[in-house]
């Protein structure tokens, strides 16, 4: 009888080794290979404490967010204290807005880190989804990397759940290497999208594992929705561009890509599917979509590297009966390698990220709803927006029918500043900032980027900020600036 055997047990008997207090570490990376039977676990198990009138809250760190069975059961369950640093659950989102749930945006490349060297607290137990474990201690991730190894490095005592729907399809896809810590770190020697550094597996000690738990529980992925007639606007404007700046010499051919997450970022891999001129590409990346798979069936993927392989339903039985050939095709990474500056600035990566709003001088907000209200949080887009080789934000110019304008006078929260931002890109156009002034910068967005109905506004506004602004070399008046957010939380349009 090995160590495995004696370990086994129900989802319900391993909540009952978390204490009110613990920090957790759970695997996961955007709804992809996060603990599914454990959280549930708890999340009953702390709302019959608090039935009783014990107290029981635990902080939650993961890679990025996770499915609704751990972060929507937890925060339901009034079961968290505090979570970082990535969300995008509906009930969390609540819990955190109304104050009853502390959050910590952080950049995703830079958790790990924290939690290393102590700047956070670590782990007091890491709950890590596996789909396979061995007798020495060495274990597979699943669909995700995350912050995984970083978390089972550092917790005293560790929980796996082995996802037995997986089999053997995700042996062979992990890299799961972390970099040095400073002082004198060495580079991480990744000169390609498919370059490894480290393990396949990973090596814990099994004296730390308190509890094993199988499930075969599916990744809770929304499915795949065909992007519609704006998406697709916007994929094909990045594509008619990039092959205009390698017309002109100005982009090398065979740089890797990064696509952020949505609906706007799947149409841009959807438009690389379908069109003929491209060939062969590699992926260095955070998530890896479902929309990536067109890419891999038609032969025009090379690798995609990345931290998680967020699937459908559909999609994530397609993988696994195909593992054998498709995983050939994939590396996934500990977050911090996936997400390292370095890297990311040595590939040369063209970057691609959501934008909630921009402003007309180049300042992004990707986290806040009217400055306050949290919707998910930066993510890991200020990882490769800075240091990326050519770097795209995307966004419909409205949305709500109209009512909000995407590109405002001033961002109600800045997440990227203007100095960390080169294209941005909506359905009616492309503006490229690069080497151009504030005035010009502005006068470009707006005619270029923003919805018709909102251009003679933010004209006006700007030719306003020229006159009375203090000084204008960023011509902002103060009383101006968030004057379409203040009509829009005072009448619901922002006209």
């Amino acid at each position: 009888m090995t160590w495995i055997t004696t370990k086994k047990c129900s989802a319900a008997d391993a909540a009952e080794m978390i204490r009110n207090g613990d920090v957790l570490g759970v695997s996961g990376f955007t709804l992809a290979g996060y603990p599914k039977a454990v959280p549930l676990a708890i999340a009953a198990r702390a709302d019959k404490l608090h039935e009783s009138g014990e107290e029981f809250k635990v902080t939650l760190f993961a890679g990025a967010s996770t499915g609704d069975s751990c972060d929507g059961a937890l925060a339901r369950a009034n079961a968290l204290n505090l979570r970082m640093p990535y969300q995008s659950n509906p009930s969390l989102r609540k819990a955190i807005n109304d104050g009853s749930i502390r959050y910590i945006d952080a950049h995703l490349g830079k958790m790990g880190y924290l939690v290393r060297t102590g700047a956070v607290p670590a782990p007091t137990v890491a709950i890590v989804e596996v789909s396979a474990i061995f007798p020495d201690g060495r274990v597979c991730l699943s669909t995700s990397g995350g912050n995984s190894v970083c978390y089972l490095e550092m917790a005293p005592k560790i929980i796996l759940e082995l996802n037995t729907r997986l089999g053997d399809s995700c042996i062979g896809m992990h890299d799961n290497a972390l970099p040095e810590l400073p002082p004198h770190a060495k580079p991480l020697a990744i000169y390609s999208a498919g370059d490894r550094v480290g393990d396949e597996f990973v090596r814990i000690d099994p004296n730390k594992v308190i509890a094993i738990v199988e499930n075969e529980a599916y990744d809770e992925v929304t499915p795949f929705v065909e992007p519609d007639e704006i998406s697709k606007n916007i994929g094909e404007r990045i594509l008619d561009f990039i092959r205009f700046e390698e017309s002109h010499g100005r982009l090398p051919k065979g740089l890797a890509y990064q696509s952020g997450v949505g609906k706007v970022a799947n149409a841009v891999l959807c438009a690389m599917a379908d069109d003929d001129r491209l060939g062969q590409i590699d992926l260095y990346t955070e998530v890896i979509q479902e929309a990536v798979l067109p890419l891999l069936k038609k032969g025009k993927l090379g690798i995609a590297s990345g931290t998680a392989l967020t699937l459908s339903q559909a999609a994530q039985k397609e993988f696994v009966e195909n593992s054998a050939e498709w995983k050939k095709h994939f590396v996934i990474r500990q977050q911090e390698v996936s997400n390292s500056p370095d890297v990311i600035r040595r590939l040369g990566v063209i970057s691609m990220n959501t934008a909630l709003e921009v402003d007309i001088f180049g300042n992004v907000n990707s986290s806040l709803v009217c400055g306050s209200a949290m919707m998910n949080g930066i993510g890991g887009s200020a990882d490769f927006a800075r240091h990326c080789a050519l770097g795209f934000f995307l966004t419909p110019s409205v949305a709500k029918g109209g009512a909000i304008s995407s590109v405002v006078p001033y961002v109600s929260h800045v997440d990227h500043t203007d100095h960390d931002t080169q294209i941005f890109v909506t359905e009616q156009g492309l503006a490229d900032l690069r080497g151009l002034p504030v005035e010009e910068r502005a006068r470009l967005i707006i005619k270029n980027c923003a919805h018709p109905d909102y251009r003679a506004e933010l004209t006006d506004v700007l030719e306003y900020g020229i006159k009375h602004a203090k000084g204008i070399h960023l011509p902002l008046a103060l009383s101006r600036a968030f004057e379409m957010h203040t009509r829009f939380l005072e009448t619901g349009k922002m006209l």
